[in-house]
C-alpha cells in the first residue's frame, strides 16, 4: 500500500514553497480578488491542462505540473478569501498568509483522509484526464453557485468544491509522479 499521506505532504510542500516565494515577490496582492476571479483563474489553469492532455502540443515549455500546483494554491487562497472577505488593498503579512494556508491545507487533507477511507483510494485507478475533467466540473459548479449568489438548495457550497479541487490536483500530481 502506498503512503498517501506522505505523498500528499510532499506535493503540498512543493505548492506551499511556490506560494511563499510568490508572497515574497508580490505580497498579498491576491487579497483584492473577488471570488469569481479566483474561479476564473482556476478555470484557465484547468483548461490549459485539458488542452495539453488532448493535443500533446505546447508552445510554452511547461508541463501540467505547474498548472496543478497553481490550482492547489488558487483554491487555497480562495478558501482564505471566503473566510476573510475581499480586501481593498493587500493587507496580509507573509506569516499570517502562511498560517492560514496551512490551516486550509490541513482541512483539505482531513477531508481527503475521510474520503480515502470511505472510497478505498479509488482515485489511484483513475486517469489523470478524468481528474482534470472533475476539476473542470467542480469549477462549473462553483460558477453556477456564484451566479446564484452563493445559494444552494441541496448541494455543497463553494468551499467544499474548492477543497475537492485541492485534493484532485494533489491526486493528479501523485499519479504523475508515479508515472516517472
Amino acid at each position: 500500500m502506498k503512503n498517501t499521506s506522505a505523498q500528499y505532504d510532499a506535493v503540498i510542500a512543493k505548492a506551499r514553497d511556490i506560494f511563499i516565494k510568490k508572497m515574497k515577490d508580490y505580497g498579498s496582492a491576491w487579497r483584492v480578488l473577488r471570488m469569481p476571479s479566483f474561479t476564473d483563474q482556476m478555470y484557465i489553469k484547468a483548461s490549459r491542462i485539458r488542452q495539453l492532455q488532448e493535443s500533446g502540443e505546447r508552445k510554452v515549455d511547461e508541463s501540467e505540473v505547474p498548472e496543478f500546483l497553481g490550482l492547489i494554491n488558487y483554491a487555497t487562497m480562495a478558501l482564505i478569501q471566503l473566510d476573510k472577505g475581499i480586501a481593498e488593498q493587500p493587507d496580509m503579512s507573509l506569516e499570517e498568509a502562511g498560517k492560514l494556508y496551512d490551516e486550509k491545507i490541513a482541512q483539505a487533507k482531513r477531508l481527503m483522509e475521510a474520503k480515502n477511507h470511505d472510497y478505498g483510494e479509488a482515485w489511484r485507478d483513475m486517469r489523470i484526464s478524468s481528474i482534470t475533467d472533475l476539476i473542470i466540473q467542480k469549477l462549473y459548479r462553483v460558477k453556477q453557485i456564484e451566479e446564484n449568489k452563493g445559494k444552494t438548495s441541496i448541494s455543497e457550497g463553494i468551499d467544499a468544491n474548492y477543497l475537492d479541487i485541492i485534493n484532485y490536483a494533489v491526486f493528479a500530481l501523485i499519479l504523475l509522479g508515479e508515472q516517472n
